[in-house]
């Protein structure tokens, strides 16, 4: 069973992004912060992170450079949801290791399509 992990600050995304990726026989480990969800990924090897962009502290940007470069998790693919919809945001999120980059509010069957892509 895949190991999803979801990096988000709001317990209601964390709570519809685990209905949706568990239902699809994923299973779900989540950090609340960036700076928890690079101890997360360290700690239990996830097969992809679900990444929020905005949240108190460390970014989802910040988090997704981090985890890229480091060689501990830099294998690990980056889905980034967020509620930002520029263009630039995209590309600065591909930029740094994201895989995906997909805007809320989330469709389902898109998230897990994206999720399975990025798993292999």
């Amino acid at each position: 069973m895949p190991k999803i992990l979801i990096v988000d600050d709001s317990p209601t995304e964390v709570y519809l992004l685990q209905n949706m990726v568990e239902k699809h026989g994923f299973e779900t480990v989540v950090a609340n912060s960036g700076e928890e969800g690079i101890q997360q990924a360290i700690e239990t090897r996830p097969d992809a992170i679900i990444m929020d962009i905005v949240m108190p502290g460390m970014s989802g940007f910040q988090a997704t450079r981090r985890l890229s470069k480091d060689a501990q998790t830099a294998n690990i693919p980056v889905v980034i949801v967020t509620t930002k919809d520029q263009e630039t945001d995209r590309i600065w999120g591909l930029r740094q290791g994201a895989v995906d980059y997909i805007m809320k509010p989330v469709k389902e069957q898109e998230l897990v399509d994206k999720l399975r892509a990025a798993i292999g």
